[in-house]
């Protein structure tokens, strides 16, 4: 049975089983996605069963471990909407999101199918978690597929069709570790990413991977003062680190006096491909760092 909901009060709970195996109790983000690191303020309207203008335009049910969100009324009014709620779905890592177009009055302005096909930014880093889209109006399929960001969307003329792709991509490898905000977190993170890199056969991006994630725990252990939720996910060449935890305090550019992570997010997004934030339901956040982590190749010797 799918049981329809608002998107900002109630996703956390419809999709707590969308992710891989061996997941904590409140499952971290892995997926991907940049959106930005913005202020608390944008966050606080995803919290409530509505947003300002009204009730939710943008329903989600759960299909097995994919989030498919139904929209409805004229693009134009909910794409904003919509983009939050995609960004609400990725922060809880279930194996895709599908928005269902189907109720979309026809019509839409190119203007608002651009801003439509740059959910495509979501995949482009982090190709872990698919967005589809899928609409039987042809045009929107064809401005999805020309859109540049659009390309790395599965553009779909049916739900089941894209539920179905969806499906077929490839899932990550992950590993998920709760923290307290402790000073050894930091230490402990390290160790962590280093065995699931060693197990993955990924030794060569050890040194940057723990570069990124101490900087990460170091922020929120100083300034969120919550658990953590630390994943690593690797997937099709790209290995993605996440820390996720329940303040609503966004992150800070680490202060340059302090001697030993006085570099901060800098080293963050030096080492990194991408780099962004996402806003949880439940008032917290998920930041996410992804490097490029290309396997080594075995090279078996030719029979002589």
């Amino acid at each position: 049975v799918l049981i329809t909901l608002y998107v900002a009060d109630r996703l956390v709970d419809l999709v707590g089983q969308c992710t891989q195996t061996a997941q904590p109790p409140r499952k971290p983000d892995h997926t991907p996605a940049p959106c930005g690191v913005r202020g608390a303020d944008q966050v606080s309207t995803l919290r409530a069963g509505r947003l300002a203008k009204g009730p939710a335009q943008v329903r989600a049910h759960a299909v097995g471990q994919v989030v498919v969100l139904g929209v409805a009324g004229p693009l134009s009014d909910v794409i904003e909407e919509l983009d939050r709620a995609i960004q609400l779905a990725l922060a809880d890592g279930p194996r895709g999101v599908v928005c269902d177009l189907s109720g979309v009055l026809e019509g839409a302005e190119p203007d608002t199918l651009e801003v439509l096909a740059a959910a495509g930014r979501h995949v482009r880093n982090w190709p872990g978690t698919p967005v589809a889209m899928a609409s039987p109006d042809p045009q929107v399929r064809h401005a999805l597929d020309v859109a540049p960001q659009g390309g790395h969307l599965i553009v779909a003329t049916s739900v089941l069709s894209a539920v179905s792709e969806v499906r077929r991509a490839p899932a990550p490898t992950g590993q998920w570790l709760r923290l307290a905000p402790h000073p050894t977190a930091p230490r402990a993170s390290r160790n962590f990413v280093t065995r699931s890199l060693l197990d993955w056969g990924l030794g060569r991006v050890i040194s940057p991977a723990c570069l990124v994630v101490s900087e990460l725990v170091t922020n929120y252990t100083m300034y969120a003062g919550t658990d953590i939720d630390l994943s690593i996910a690797w997937n099709l060449g790209a290995l993605r680190l996440t820390v996720r935890d329940n303040s609503p305090s966004w992150p800070h550019q680490l202060h340059p006096d302090l001697q030993t992570h006085g570099r901060g997010l800098t080293i963050v997004t030096a080492l990194s491909r991408a780099f962004g934030a996402l806003p949880t339901a439940d008032g917290g956040k998920v930041v996410w760092a992804v490097l490029e982590a290309q396997a080594r190749l075995l090279v078996q010797p030719t029979p002589s």
